[in-house]
């Protein structure tokens, strides 16, 4: 099969032909149809995650069909319409038992801890487990949309920012999970401030239903202008972006007992910010993590596309082929493009 491949950290990566992968006795094989660029690849690219063995597919936003079934799968046959989450569970530990798969203790992630879905097939193990059926009316490029930085972001203002109607959210970087996150804070009734550096992302933050924008390379202090805004500070304050000075911001912004949920990933250099931590234990703030969603948490945020609540499509920015990607991968951190970039075309 065709794939993209890097045998060096920070070397430019190379189309190659490789070995087609074959499924696990419990596992599946994936046709892929449709994979996003995700920062997150950007980072293993660089060599951030320690996971990641050389050489290395990248690609964990996976959207397509199944093409090999392995002999004790149970719940899937070939051509069903799926994708997965990002991070994949063992189904045996403490934590998978207790439904919480998406930090599970023997996790794996295809794209770090195996190739991922940069090629035109990725296998996937424990498939009963991990796989999510896909609705008819769902197009391939959509639900890879949803693969990691949807997905992350419903399960950051719904599960773990509890976001409900009539409070302030406060969305730090309007990359895809920032976009992702006004889009669903707003669906659930919300008022959202959305903090970036970009004209264009902030346009299209309040097309998606920001009620306000903050332009942080134009404004003297961004937490003022938050607070100025939501007369006293955010109910809830998202992290989207991942840098030690939206961190600061995002809990610095918050009103008192107020939620600060870190969804942008903080690796390398980035990986132990400075927090206020003074005004943590004096104003009662929350600060929590949010990694991801679990299989069976797919279907409450499917339901509410399907009634047209969500309409993640509008997220896409633009479809590029395998070949393209590359560029597209090492050019990440530049963050030129409004919107996901999705692969879709695998030919070349």
């Amino acid at each position: 099969m065709k794939a993209v491949l890097y045998e060096t950290f920070g070397a430019s990566p190379g189309l190659a032909n490789v070995p087609d992968p074959a499924p696990a006795a419990d596992g599946v094989v994936i046709r892929v149809m449709a994979t996003g660029v995700c920062r997150s690849d950007w980072h293993g690219w660089m060599g951030h995650d320690p996971d990641i063995v050389l050489p290395h597919v990248p690609g964990h936003e996976l959207a397509g069909r199944v093409a090999a079934v392995g002999r004790d799968v149970t719940r899937w046959k070939t051509g069903d319409r799926v994708t997965v989450p990002f991070i994949a569970a063992c189904g045996h530990c403490h934590e998978c038992h207790c439904g919480n798969q998406q930090v599970c203790e023997h996790q794996f992630q295809p794209g770090f801890t195996h190739w991922g879905s940069f090629a035109e097939y990725v296998g996937i193990d424990h498939a009963d487990l991990n796989l999510v059926r896909l609705p008819d009316t769902l197009d391939f490029v959509t639900a890879a949309s949803l693969g990691c930085r949807f997905v992350t972001s419903f399960r950051a203002v719904v599960d773990q920012g509890r976001v409900s109607a009539g409070q302030w959210v406060a969305v730090h970087g309007c990359g895809g999970v920032g976009l992702s996150a006004i889009m669903i804070a707003h669906a659930i009734g919300a008022q959202v401030v959305a903090v970036d550096i970009s004209d264009q992302a902030l346009a299209l933050a309040r097309s998606l239903g920001a009620a306000a924008t903050v332009n942080a390379g134009r404004v003297a202090n961004v937490v003022e202008a938050v607070k100025e805004i939501t007369r006293g500070g955010a109910h809830v304050s998202l992290d989207a972006l991942g840098h030690p000075g939206t961190c600061f911001n995002s809990i610095c912004n918050l009103r008192r007992r107020g939620r600060h949920v870190q969804v942008g990933l903080m690796l390398a250099d980035h990986a132990a910010p400075a927090v206020p931590m003074s005004q943590i234990i004096a104003h009662e703030l929350e600060i929590v993590g949010s990694h991801g969603m679990q299989a069976h948490r797919y279907d409450a945020m499917l339901n509410m596309i399907q009634s047209g609540q969500l309409a993640p499509g509008k997220l896409v920015g633009k479809t590029i082929s395998l070949g393209q990607s590359i560029q597209a991968l090492m050019d990440m951190d530049k963050f030129q493009d409004a919107g996901m970039t999705v692969i879709t075309d695998f030919s070349a």
